[in-house]
């Protein structure tokens, strides 16, 4: 190998090596970007939270055991994780916190980088708000699908539109109705008669009983109990 050759591939390393560090100085940037900026938004957020419990519509107003019931299929740790949770089985890889991240943080989510950004976000929603008022959020935020006026959203304001009733006068079964769509809501119809909901729904009371459990961390739709 002649020195002009070995000067160029050491130049070419060179940029190459740089050109990588920059990559992860930006990507560290985009991530603490996400952080800051859910620490920006949180004041607002828990004075919204705090007023959606106010009017009724926390955790706690689904009925007794209800919210319980719903982590057990979209969050099992979520009393107990900081944002992420890359262990518990069912739980998949995203938690009630980066889902309701993806909501707040983004006009338009891609995946990709914005999963980073959707992370760090949820991290400092974590950081600054309290499970009740991240729940509170959760629930007046998720997508039920398409109802008789456009899209559903909120599960208080869903449960009146498909039900007639407030979610803690609902059956069970209803409620599970309510639970088992949140996973593909534009997959899954609430308003017509639909074999995969119902699928679903027969998963989740399984699940429930303890007669079944997902077969690993990925397992969101509940496989270990069809």
């Amino acid at each position: 190998m002649t020195g002009a050759v070995r000067r160029g591939l050491v130049n070419l390393l060179t940029l190459l090596g740089l050109g990588l560090a920059a990559c992860l100085v930006g990507l560290c940037i985009y991530a603490d970007l996400g952080f800051a900026d859910a620490l920006r938004d949180a004041p607002q957020l828990a004075q919204r939270a705090d007023g959606l419990v106010a009017a009724g519509h926390g955790p706690a107003d689904l009925g007794p055991g209800r919210f319980e019931q719903l982590l057990l299929v979209e969050d099992p740790a979520f009393a107990r994780h900081g944002g992420v949770d890359f262990s518990t089985p069912g739980a998949g890889m995203t938690t009630l916190t980066q889902a309701l991240a993806k909501t707040l943080a983004f006009e338009r989510f891609q995946p990709g980088l914005g999963k980073i950004r959707q992370t760090t976000y949820a991290l400092g929603l974590e950081v600054r708000l309290t499970k009740e008022q991240i729940a509170a959020l959760v629930l007046d935020n998720a997508s039920f699908g398409r109802g008789p006026d456009g899209w559903m959203t909120g599960l208080f304001a869903t449960s009146q539109t498909v039900f007639g009733r407030p979610p803690a006068e609902l059956t069970d079964d209803e409620f599970r109705h309510l639970v088992a769509v949140l996973i593909a809501p534009g997959r899954l119809s609430l308003m017509q008669p639909n074999a995969e909901l119902e699928e679903r729904v027969r998963r989740i009371q399984r699940l429930e009983t303890g007669d079944c459990a997902p077969r690993g961390l990925r397992d969101v739709w509940l496989e270990g109990c069809a």
